[in-house]
């Protein structure tokens, strides 16, 4: 990646619906971990529920840190750890784990100060005795923000965790609409005025230019295909309220419409979703793989494969594909991997061990 491909002075407008697209995996992700949490709680106590969240939030951020950030960067030496979406589900479900026991329309009124208030702390009249050090960062106000652990060592703080956490916390009482008795009419009736909601909600917070993201839409020099890319350019770290908005409006839309639809397409996504953690492991690593292959390929040599001030190995500059061959890699590793994810998921159907639950 030679540019961020949502700089509106240099993205072209294929390139930045490429990385838009991309905007409705986490928020859409976390908020229906939330969902699984309500649905888990049907079978479980609130201890035991408890229990389980903070066990596998450790899990997951254990998995970020080392498997996750090796992926990334593989580096055996770690000299960056970065802590992106795994993490923030993590850390999500340990702090969640400590308040489910607490009645659910508290934890709807938390969930709901914190998704549609959160933006508040972008003003610097409110900010200005919070932000600094990383703490602060970790909390909210993280913009890939990187600190040291020693001279050779850092972390890199890309996802900060307060937004997510609320979002997971609406993400369980959004299950409620799942609940056995619940009329799947009536849900989808719901779901569809819900999502047409936020959709609405995001319009008007990005032409009203004011609250619900710290970046407001503009006129656009380069054209009004520029200008409604504006429009589209919220921001994700942290998660806006107009992010927020814009990605799990239509993911309620879309559960609306596809709830009762059963056929060979269908099935072959669900394949996928029914091992998320599975699938979202070994992508990384497979690309990577890929990413050596090319390298050597390519004509790069062993004294490229580290590079000056670059902790991602394998990674010099002039490396990698252009947009085109980023789709071909791309739809090379969905392919490859579904046939790993469909013998998992045959495999975690028929099998009960404790370790299934966390991968």
């Amino acid at each position: 990646m030679a540019m961020d491909p949502t700089n509106l002075a240099t993205t072209t407008p294929w390139l930045f619906f490429t990385r838009w697209i991309t905007h409705f995996c986490a928020p859409t992700f976390v908020f229906l971990a939330g969902t699984s949490v309500f649905l888990m709680g049907q079978k479980k106590t609130k201890s035991e529920l408890s229990s389980f969240l903070i066990t596998r939030g450790f899990w997951l951020v254990l998995v970020e840190l080392f498997v996750i950030t090796f992926a990334w960067t593989y580096n055996p030496f770690y000299n960056l750890f970065i802590l992106q979406v795994i993490w923030a589900i993590g850390i999500s479900m340990i702090l969640f784990g400590l308040v489910i026991r607490l009645p659910f329309w508290f934890i709807f009124f938390l969930g709901f100060v914190i998704v549609f208030g959160h933006n508040l702390l972008d003003y610097p009249d409110i900010n200005k005795n919070l932000k600094g050090g990383w703490l602060a960062d970790l909390l909210y106000f993280s913009n890939f923000s990187i600190y040291s652990l020693s001279k050779d060592h850092f972390f890199l703080i890309v996802y900060a965790f307060l937004p997510w956490w609320g979002v997971m916390m609406l993400g369980y009482c959004f299950g409620k609409l799942y609940g056995n008795t619940i009329d799947p009419l009536w849900r989808r009736k719901i779901l569809l005025l819900l999502g047409s909601g936020l959709v609405l909600l995001f319009v008007i917070l990005r032409l009203l230019k004011g609250y619900g993201d710290p970046v407001p839409m503009s006129q656009q020099q380069r054209g009004s295909v520029f200008t409604f890319l504006s429009f589209l350019n919220v921001n994700k770290y942290p998660p806006s309220l107009a992010f927020l908005s814009m990605t799990i409006g239509p993911a309620m839309i879309v559960l609306a419409l596809l709830e009762n639809i059963q056929n060979k397409v269908t099935g072959f996504f669900r394949t996928y979703g029914r091992v998320p953690m599975f699938y979202y492991i070994l992508h990384f690593y497979i690309i990577h793989t890929i990413a050596i292959i090319v390298f050597f390929a390519q004509g790069f040599s062993t004294s490229e494969i580290v590079t000056k001030n670059n902790p991602f190995l394998f990674k010099p500059p002039g490396f990698g594909f252009g947009l085109a061959g980023v789709y071909a890699v791309w739809l090379f590793v969905f392919l490859v991997l579904y046939p790993l994810c469909k013998k998992y998921n045959r495999y975690k159907s028929t099998h009960r061990h404790w370790w299934l639950s966390y991968i």
